[in-house]
């Protein structure tokens, strides 16, 4: 018998051994921690790099997860085999023939887009629509009546595959359809969408699938003049009277405390994306968005959560993997690129 498990007491041995369960636990721990950062793949650009070497750009600075937000045929075909983890988007234009009554677009879309590639590419969500459920300020609120039609028919086909254990079906908001947000446990959903996002929220905890969530405190700041940089940036030397130390945990927590009483306290955030430009204003720095990048992502492996939510990993895509010179609408949006078209990084980032 081995003398280590001829003790009773503890001893040398067992004390080893607790320390190397210990080690050995820390260590997963901090590989599903590391697996929290992804970075969203835009190609709005004429000048970007093939798809192919994005990949392999993914691979060398082990990131593991990646958000596309269409199905493009040359990407997927890439990421056959890389194990890459794969968040889908389908565009908002889609949404109204997803939704139809009798779901053959959306057997088609999927059948297509999902199963095609799904022995070799993993999916992990299907994000239906992007911010499609804005304010009535906004023509995209058009989109917003198709929502949950969409998810409920692409649910639908993905189960009817088997696969809806391993790929979860949900939608991106952004924080407009939130109202009275600071503090956060003030948050919730905007009158205006409320109907559209209870609704949402529904398929959501029945199917047990998160909430996609784009968090951005550059905008917050940019058009809130009381909210102070430091608390922007992850600089603030403390907390404030409410717990929080950072404008990235507020928000996500908002998210938490709007669910809390729509009665979907159950739901996790995943930060779908949350990014700074590097241009072309005060704000809008090269310093700040290397300061925003770095401390945003040694928050989200550090594993401490939020004031909310203490020790549960915030899964976050960082907006976005290069600058897209042919975005339109705010100039800002061309400049949130972490790498250059060249492949070379904008700025001193370890990712994991």
């Amino acid at each position: 018998m081995d003398s280590c498990y001829a003790k009773t007491s503890i001893g040398p041995c067992a004390a080893t051994a607790a320390m190397l369960f210990f080690v050995l636990l820390m260590a997963i721990s901090n590989m599903a921690v590391a697996q929290a950062i992804g970075v969203c793949y835009g190609m709005k650009g004429d000048n970007l790099p093939p798809r192919a070497e994005v990949v392999d750009l993914f691979r060398t600075n082990n990131l593991q997860r990646m958000r596309l937000y269409d199905p493009d045929k040359q990407a997927l075909e890439a990421l056959r085999g890389s194990g890459i983890e794969v968040m889908l988007g389908i565009p908002n234009e889609e949404l109204e023939h997803l939704a139809e009554q009798d779901s053959a677009y959306a057997s088609n879309w999927v059948q297509q887009n999902v199963l095609q590639y799904s022995a070799d590419v993993k999916f992990k969500y299907i994000a239906v629509g992007n911010e499609a459920c804005p304010t009535t300020n906004d023509l995209k609120l058009d989109f917003c009546p198709h929502i949950l039609g969409a998810m409920q028919n692409i649910y639908m086909e993905v189960e009817r595959a088997g696969l809806q254990d391993q790929i979860k079906v949900s939608t991106a908001v952004y924080s407009a359809v939130l109202s009275d947000t600071y503090p956060p446990s003030n948050s919730v959903f905007n009158p205006s969408v409320l109907s559209f996002m209870q609704q949402i929220v529904g398929f959501l905890v029945q199917k047990r699938a998160p909430l996609l969530a784009n968090v951005y405190p550059f905008f917050a700041k940019l058009y809130d003049q009381n909210i102070t940089p430091e608390f922007a940036l992850f600089t603030s030397p403390s907390a404030d009277q409410y717990g929080y130390q950072n404008l990235f945990d507020a928000m996500v927590d908002g998210f938490y405390y709007a669910l809390e009483k729509v009665d979907a306290s159950s739901l996790d955030v995943v930060v779908s994306e949350s990014g700074w430009p590097d241009a072309p204003d005060s704000i809008a720095t090269t310093e700040n968005a290397q300061t925003y990048y770095s401390n945003l992502i040694q928050h989200v492996n550090s594993g401490s959560g939020t004031p909310k939510k203490p020790g549960k990993p915030i899964e976050t895509y960082l907006f976005a993997m290069f600058d897209e010179n042919l975005k339109g609408g705010d100039p800002r949006e061309k400049h949130f690129g972490l790498f250059f078209p060249n492949k070379q990084p904008k700025y001193q980032t370890n990712f994991s």
